[in-house]
């Protein structure tokens, strides 16, 4: 049945991020299949599409790349086009899994196809360029924005990462050119494949998160497995990352590795309805399908002489604390946080800005909704799949 994989990320000491891969629950995300649609749905603007999984894909109208609308004697630039004039039953279609299924719901397909490197997203189908969010310096976005069209064809598309930051050319340029060839080596496969068929598979948890996250602002990759610490190191070597593996550090110790590192414990505390602040103060948090309700309690917090700096005590550890929680928790959609009431609008201010501070370290979108006339804060954060708490009742450890 194999080995499960976790792999735990931390900030300063504090957790903040936790992944686990099972080999009977293997993900969907990335895949790209050369698919057989077996239904239109008009009403719905949908269809679903048969890869071969246990489930089939739910594809939105919204989610037909521009290519194939053109091919069909559409202007996409006009508006949306009824996705009953594009697809039929029986039509073979090349289609990417772009949301894991949650409960009932079948998993999402997309036929907007992204291939990610190391330092971009090549986006095959769709002719546009964009740079992260998190490269802020204007004369490397030109750059990078300048390097991309010299790179791309015309209806091509990438996307600069923030790895991308700094980095030679001739290291862009490679990583450009092993996703081109990645891409033309999808089609010839379709070409030559009956529906269903795994056309691509992504990488494995490990593989994945060392190309995404393992950048030269990590200090360390512990890992307590003698053969996936020689897998790690021969990645890096592909990757052409050989300044890093002096950071790759094979465990040995008697403790379990997240024991050692106060991982099981942190894990175990982020999971309970309350979750306790340092100064005294408590975060009680409650989970439900509509919406996810955190609410800020002062609690024993009397390090302050006065009140009302007891209150902004709690509110600023509370704003730190929460977008902790939601990245760790995996918590998606509606999410209502019922500060203290503060009597001074100035601290209002400092709790919302330490607050936004805070969620500009999540790399899945949260947007911050300001204060309600209720005096609650509205924050919406996209869904990527299940809740942690969710994820450990399917592996048998809720």
């Amino acid at each position: 049945m194999g080995t499960r994989k976790r792999v735990a990320i931390v900030e300063e000491g504090r957790l903040v991020e936790v992944h686990f891969e099972v080999p009977r629950h293997r993900p969907l995300v990335g895949n790209i299949y050369k698919g057989k649609v077996e239904t239109v749905l008009p009403g719905m603007g949908a269809a679903f599409v048969d890869v071969g999984e246990k489930q089939s894909l739910f594809l939105s109208q919204h989610e037909i790349n521009d290519a194939m609308l053109i091919a069909r004697g559409y202007e996409p630039w006009k508006g949306p086009v009824p996705i009953q004039k594009v697809l039929r039953p029986g039509q073979a279609i090349i289609i990417q899994v772009r949301r894991e299924g949650v409960g009932k719901k079948n998993p999402q397909g997309t036929t907007k196809i992204s291939l990610p490197g190391r330092y971009w997203v090549f986006l095959p189908k769709e002719d546009r360029v964009a740079v992260s969010r998190r490269i802020t310096d204007p004369e490397e976005q030109r750059r990078l924005r300048q390097l991309a069209y010299e790179l791309k064809a015309p209806g091509e598309g990438l996307i600069a990462r923030t790895a991308a930051a700094g980095r030679p050319k001739e290291d862009l340029e490679r990583d450009f050119k092993f996703l081109l060839g990645t891409w033309k080596g999808i089609e010839e496969e379709a070409e030559r494949s009956s529906p269903p068929k795994l056309l691509y598979q992504g990488l494995d948890l490990v593989r994945s998160l060392i190309r995404d996250r393992f950048t030269e602002h990590v200090s360390s990759l512990i890992v307590d497995d003698e053969e996936q610490h020689k897998e790690i190191l021969d990645f890096l070597n592909y990757l052409h990352l050989k300044e890093l593996k002096g950071r790759v550090k094979l465990y040995r110790g008697k403790l379990p590795l997240f024991v050692r590192y106060d991982i099981e414990r942190q894990l175990r505390e982020a999971l309970q309805r309350r979750v306790p602040l340092k100064g005294g103060g408590f975060l009680a948090i409650d989970e439900t399908e509509a919406l996810t309700s955190i609410d800020v309690n002062t609690g024993s917090d009397v390090r302050h002489k006065n009140q009302d700096a007891a209150i902004l005590n709690t509110n600023l550890e509370a704003a730190a604390e929460i977008p902790r929680l939601l990245r760790l928790r995996k918590i998606s959609g509606i999410i209502i946080v019922d500060f203290v009431d503060m009597a001074r609008r100035s601290d209002e201010r400092k709790v919302i800005e330490r607050l936004k501070e805070e969620l500009k370290k999540d790399r899945v979108p949260a947007d911050f909704i300001d204060i309600t006339k209720l005096g609650l804060i509205e924050i919406t954060r996209r869904k990527e799949g299940e809740s942690l708490a969710t994820m450990l009742e399917d592996l048998g450890e809720g």
